[in-house]
């Protein structure tokens, strides 16, 4: 561990820091002196040479120097300074808007300055807004010299500026001279490892010599850099291992199903399951007849059958005596679950009851109560199920549909809801990552792979349309419709307020009414009551409905077999995997089926990337890697997924080759080291709770 004493209230971090900087650094997950060490740069400046005044170019972040030959402050618009600078070559404008009286008085004529920032064009010709900058003395020979390393910008917080952190960190440096950084990783790992030393590589991004090529660090790829990203990936990777360790020492119920519900569940079901749910089901079942908690992840592509395998899952809960809870992101989709499985369970005698922030104060009273007292075996809701007013009287089985909408933190409330014992936990994910990352993203779950689509499904085809072609879309839709089948059309308004969303669906059903007089057009959208949403999504089940005109609230779990046309409105705008489980709505039968991409040109170059992906190919997998390519483990795993999608140093995809090493030294490091472990947590994750209780 870190030697240097860890931060009291009201302490400071080492002399001349106190609380009030304390409080901004800790911003930065500063929470002692030597982690200002682990506060890496985001990129570089080459600030080592002047250019001369007149060899400035426009968009260039530059060190230039002059003697001031006019300060004047002038009002345009707003109050400012301007200082005029000249060297004999050229001449340049600095820009202050935010200045002191003691400031002004410093920049009066005849003043040297040396200064730095971005280079741009302005009114008077080029000039600096805002440089940073510093008085040189009269005689050159006297000139503090220029840096001989790169300079580091770091990670902006308010109330720090880039020359105090830099400050800072040299005394991070100081002080760990005489209180030495420990290297967690043991010498004989990293010599096998063939990794640099832990001190080179911070003194080396920190302050990279002259002649360091800048695309290699902006890359990711510098010998310095892979070494933290190791050391990172391996924290995270050792943290998820505590949580699944620290969760299989939980006790669970057995579920050994002396009802036999599960059997006749699947002997009632309308289909056969596909081998590949065959499969997943008996390693749940495995799981569920020990008395460990089950932690498991099924992946699946859209349609491939995950809710039927969580419903055969939640019968044998149920068999056994316990209750289950279903957790969906959305009312529409907790709706959608609470219909599907009602349909399944009422033959067995098992009432479904739903569970939603919507619903009437009443009626949740009326829920909960009957859910506590275990009148309710089959409970399915949003995130009303694990707010601490519910309490379950035998929580057997939690469900997570869509889990990377939640995070784990909220996993691990619903965990929380069985007494005395831990619920197993069943989670569902439609969002498919490539077998390598899973590994390590899912760390503390075992992973089922549903690698199999029910028989009968045909591939959606899909075409990417301009705008200007508006007229054919519509045009195919009124033949679809015409002729029996059904058809969705959603605004892919994404990026504006809730508000907005909704006036785009009521405009875009307006006009498709008037363009379709003889179709019967729904439409759903955000600001609905749940009351209003069910009624519209059973009528178009129903069919009544031919053209349901919606938000991004129907990406996920509306299932209507007859639906074969899906089109998004200003497909440009969305994601890959929202685009792809969109598309998932239709080709649910045996017509075929399309799925139209309508754009607004110009089209950006991630956008045109994003369009003929999804053309290209309608695996899961093969869509989920090139968003993984494209956009990064972030959108990948959805906003609220925590932890290694805020990596500090690391990058899933360019690191992606170093997670076979991750994964082996961790389980090194766990068997052997385990203070180690401890402490490498610390440093890179912190206190924080991404992961729970980490022991």
């Amino acid at each position: 561990m870190h030697t240097q004493p860890r931060l009291k209230r009201n302490a400071a971090l080492a002399p001349g820091i106190g609380p009030a900087l304390a409080a901004k650094l800790a911003r930065l997950g500063v929470q002692e002196l030597a982690d200002l060490l682990f506060v890496l740069p985001l990129r570089y400046e080459d600030r080592t040479h002047v250019v001369p005044l007149g060899a400035l170019q426009s968009g260039a972040h530059a060190v230039a120097e002059g003697e001031v030959l006019l300060s004047e402050v002038v009002f345009r618009r707003r109050r400012q300074l301007l200082v005029r600078l000249s060297d004999g070559t050229g001449s340049l404008t600095l820009r202050f808007f935010h200045f002191s009286n003691s400031q002004r008085e410093g920049l009066s004529r005849g003043t040297r300055l040396r200064c730095h920032g971005e280079v741009r064009r302005g009114p008077l010709g080029l000039e600096i807004v805002h440089p940073e900058y510093r008085q040189l003395q009269r005689q050159r020979e006297d000139d503090e010299p220029l840096p001989q390393t790169l300079t580091p910008i770091y990670p902006a917080t308010e109330g720090l500026t880039q020359g105090r952190l830099r400050m800072l960190v040299q005394k991070a440096f100081a002080a760990s001279q005489r209180a030495p950084l420990i290297d967690l990783l043991p010498a004989q790992l990293r010599a096998s490892m063939k990794l640099a030393d832990l001190r080179e590589a911070l003194e080396f991004l920190h302050q990279p010599p002259v002649g360091t090529a800048l695309d290699t660090l902006r890359a990711g790829r510098h010998p310095a850099q892979r070494r933290l990203a190791l050391e990172e990936l391996l924290a995270h990777q050792l943290s998820l291992m505590a949580l699944r360790r620290a969760t299989k020492t939980e006790g669970a119920v057995r579920l050994a199903d002396e009802q036999q519900l599960e059997p006749r569940l699947l002997a009632a079901l309308p289909f056969r399951m596909t081998r590949a749910q065959q499969r997943v089901l008996a390693e749940i079942d495995a799981d569920l007849a020990l008395t460990q908690p089950m932690t498991r992840l099924i992946q699946g592509d859209v349609g491939c059958g995950k809710t039927a395998v969580a419903a055969a899952a939640a019968a044998r809960a149920i068999g056994s005596g316990g209750q289950v809870a279903l957790m969906a992101p959305t009312e529409l989709l907790a709706e959608q679950h609470a219909r599907t499985l009602g349909t399944w369970f009422k033959p067995l005698g098992v009432e479904v009851v739903l569970v939603t922030g919507s619903q009437t104060a009443r009626a949740r009273r009326t829920a909960r109560a009957a859910i506590a007292a275990g009148q309710l075996p089959l409970v399915v809701g949003t995130h009303a199920l694990f707010q601490e007013s519910m309490q379950f009287q035998s929580l057997a089985l939690a469900i997570i549909d869509e889990q990377h909408r939640f995070g784990v933190q909220q996993r691990l409330l619903l965990r929380e809801k069985g007494r005395g014992t831990m619920p197993h936990q069943l989670i569902m994910t439609a969002t498919p990552i490539p077998r390598t990352l899973a590994m390590t993203v899912y760390a503390d779950l075992d992973v089922s792979v549903i690698d199999e689509l029910p028989p009968g499904r045909t591939p959606v085809r899909t075409v990417v349309i301009p705008e200007e072609r508006r007229a054919d879309v519509v045009a195919r839709i009124d033949e679809a419709c015409r002729g029996g089948r059904q058809a969705y059309w959603v605004c892919a308004l994404i990026e504006e307020s809730e508000e907005l969303r909704c006036q785009a669906a009521e405009e875009s059903a307006a006009a498709l009414t008037e363009a379709l007089p003889q179709i019967k057009v729904g439409l759903v959208h955000g600001r609905m009551s749940g009351a209003e949403k069910e009624q519209v999504m059973h009528a178009f089940s129903a069919g009544t409905i031919q053209l349901l005109v919606a938000t991004t609230v129907i990406e996920v779990g509306v299932d209507v077999a007859n639906a074969s046309v899906m089109v998004v409105d200003n497909a440009e705008r969305m994601g890959l995997a929202q685009l792809h489980q969109l598309r998932g709505r239709v080709g649910r039968g045996t017509h075929e089926s399309t799925c139209v991409l309508l754009y607004r040109a110009p089209l950006s170059e991630m956008a045109r990337a994003r369009l003929a992906a999804l053309r290209d190919s309608n695996d899961g997998f093969v869509i989920a890697q090139r968003d993984l390519e494209l956009r990064g483990p972030g959108e990948l795993l959805g906003t609220r997924q925590t932890g290694l999608a805020q990596l500090r140093v690391a990058d899933l995809v360019r690191d992606a080759d170093l997670l076979p090493q991750v994964r082996a030294a961790a389980a090194k490091l766990e068997s052997a080291h385990p203070t180690a472990c401890t402490a490498l947590i610390a440093r890179w994750i912190g206190a924080g709770e991404q992961y729970g209780r980490v022991g």
